[in-house]
């Protein structure tokens, strides 16, 4: 049985855009807006419904979602109404990358933040993302599917399946492999124990 809904989720920066992308080449219909246009950090765009920032207040759009998938990003997670079944696939990145790649994008607007402030944004990540995984599995209508950024590069046809094998939608696992581009990847190098 498939959930009503497929949310992509993760830290900013951690590769939901790009799955998403791989979602949408596989088949799958996204509920998003295109208010948030491509730029140099997401060339792509970033398949976003505006809507979700307001869930708070307001989830009415939920329902919409159905048989789509709609990126959250993880602090929202807490937001999603009850009366719906979601599978998760949420997207993990070594701390290292998220912070360079979020580093990155602050400095292109001006904002870069100095390294004390890098290492509050890590701890601040990391009790997060252990919190969100206590309270995810208590929760009985979600489902997760953990997927590593730097393994679906490794290997994008492999990380297509697992997808597809986890939301047993017939997706079109080349497609979604083919939606992955390399040049993307632009900061590497973690210390590779730090994946959450």
């Amino acid at each position: 049985m498939t959930a009503d809904v497929v949310v992509v989720s993760g830290l900013p920066r951690s590769g939901t855009s790009m799955m998403m992308r791989m979602l949408e080449a596989g088949g799958l219909k996204l509920l998003t807006d295109g208010d948030r246009g491509a730029d140099d950090d997401n060339p792509r765009g970033y398949y976003e419904y505006a809507p979700v920032k307001r869930m708070a207040s307001d989830s009415s759009w939920v329902g919409d979602a159905r048989g789509k998938a709609v990126k959250v990003v993880s602090r929202l997670l807490y937001e999603l109404p009850q009366g719906f079944d979601y599978d998760v696939v949420f997207m993990q990145r070594d701390l290292a990358e998220v912070l360079a790649s979020q580093g990155v994008m602050l400095a292109r607007i001006g904002t870069a933040p100095v390294e004390s402030e890098q290492v509050q944004m890590r701890l601040r990540f990391e009790r997060h993302l252990v919190e969100l995984n206590e309270w995810i599995a208590r929760q009985r209508s979600f489902r997760v599917l953990q997927i590593d950024f730097s393994s679906v590069h490794e290997n994008a046809a492999a990380a297509a399946a697992r997808v597809d094998d986890f939301l047993k939608l017939g997706l079109d696992t080349e497609a979604m492999a083919k939606a992955v581009d390399e040049k993307l990847y632009r900061q590497r190098g973690g210390s590779g124990n730090e994946k959450w």
